[in-house]
């Protein structure tokens, strides 16, 4: 017995070294836009672009590599997406803190994650939140990406007079990030592998001969990781306001992880009777994956709904996580590549993630007003305020109020009440942000 059949049981699920390989590149080529997207997206809070490059190629082979190894499951892992717009637009940009302090923030939701994790109460957290929330967290995440793609893409720009209004359309950029959107959607219907990279490849070309881009190379040693490496402030963190913050970031992992996992699972044929306890070591790795990522230099890792793509390919095991998490490695010595890829290249894919979050409206009971408009209220605070948290307060505040107001206060979980107090004690208190 090699030691592929000793370490993933291969047999035992039906699959084959050539399958895992295939469905790990498979995997791979859906997802490999977060090393141009990430350090382009945390560059714009202040953040050494090299250093964040290096940080998420790392994360997303230490993260998916332990995935693989530890629970034997065909899930990649790499700092999410919404979550690092967050980090960088709202926690830095608009609330003013430092990103070394939003990488304490990361941390402390990392380690809050796996602490819940380790108790068993993961489980009774999820449980507790309505699901028309849960919906309306992945929607409103959606919109807020979707108003950061097109603002990068130069197809809204600011208005005294109407806050956001159409910018000048006969830029290149703006241009150039449309004809990407549209190649991204048309790929992506006809299943070719890799859509979302093949679409800021493309528009990152045609940049150097319509945009004024200028090429840089593509092979280079890696870029040192020392300007982000353990430059994270936890007691700024836990001591100027960033409750609230830790809070979204944990909530956020907490719903987005763990749906992402037992989604995927379930679509492998993984989640039966007697092979669970794979299921809970899987929670252990992305758990670990996002304080050890908040070390290296980057925003909150996650479980990647991209693996769904390796497991349509065949991919059962965790040689396909391990076989994306080695092509990450790879990756590290392209980063002149990484560095000339302009916004506007990765806006398309900013606004495709979010077009496809935006699916979760259908799950909602629309007869029941006190279910829908709680979510309605915060998928749509979320980009009107520039803010998940707010989405998130506003959305449970006015879910327990409805409630309480129309004679259901006894159907609400007492995790609801909880938060709920929580955000209104700090919009009280506190105030906003």
């Amino acid at each position: 017995m090699n030691w592929t059949e000793r370490v993933f049981k291969l047999k035992e699920h039906g699959t084959s070294v050539r399958t895992e390989l295939v469905a790990g590149l498979t995997t791979f080529l859906t997802m490999a836009y977060i090393i141009f997207v990430n350090p382009s997206i945390l560059g714009d809070a202040g953040m050494p672009k090299d250093a964040v490059f290096v940080a998420t190629c790392l994360i997303a082979a230490l993260g998916t590599t332990i995935m693989g190894l530890y629970a034997n499951y065909p899930i990649a892992l790499a700092p999410g997406m919404g979550l690092n717009a967050y980090f960088a637009y709202v926690v830095v940009l608009q609330m003013g803190f430092t990103w070394q302090a939003a990488l304490g923030a990361v941390f402390v939701s990392g380690c809050l994650f796996l602490a819940v994790t380790l108790f068993g109460l993961r489980g009774l957290i999820i449980r507790g939140i309505p699901h028309s929330l849960r919906y309306a967290i992945t929607v409103g995440i959606g919109l807020f990406l979707a108003l950061i793609a097109l603002k990068s893409a130069g197809i809204v720009a600011a208005s005294p007079a109407t806050y956001v209004t159409l910018g000048d359309l006969h830029q290149p950029p703006v241009v150039l990030a449309v004809l990407g959107f549209v190649l991204i959607v048309v790929l992506d219907k006809w299943r070719v592998p890799g859509a979302i990279l093949i679409g800021i490849v493309a528009v990152t070309v045609a940049s150097f001969f319509f945009a004024g881009n200028t090429f840089r190379g593509v092979f280079s040693a890696p870029p040192s990781i020392a300007p982000t490496f353990l430059q994270l402030d936890i007691q700024t963190a836990l001591s100027h306001g960033l409750l609230s913050v830790i809070l979204v970031f944990f909530l956020v992992e907490l719903f987005d992880a763990t749906g992402t996992l037992m989604g995927v699972a379930k679509r492998a044929g993984l989640l039966v009777p007697g092979k669970m306890d794979r299921l809970n070591k899987s929670l252990m790795a992305d758990s670990g994956a996002i304080f050890a990522g908040a070390l290296l230099g980057t925003s909150s890792t996650t479980a990647y709904v991209e693996s769904a793509a390796g497991v349509q390919a065949g991919g059962r095991t965790g040689l396909t996580a391990l076989t994306v998490a080695v092509l990450f490695l790879a990756c590290l010595f392209i980063s002149p590549l990484a560095g000339v890829v302009p916004a506007y290249a990765t806006a398309p894919a900013l606004l495709f993630v979010a077009c496809l979050m935006l699916r979760d409206l259908t799950e909602l009971d629309w007869d029941d007003t006190t279910e829908v408009i709680p979510a309605a209220v915060t998928a749509l605070a979320m980009p009107f305020t520039y803010s998940i948290a707010n989405g998130l307060a506003f959305g449970f505040i006015t879910y327990g109020v409805l409630k309480l107001l129309t004679g259901k206060a006894n159907d609400v979980h007492w995790m609801v009440w909880f938060i709920g107090g929580l955000f209104l004690f700090k919009f009280i208190y506190i105030g906003g942000h």
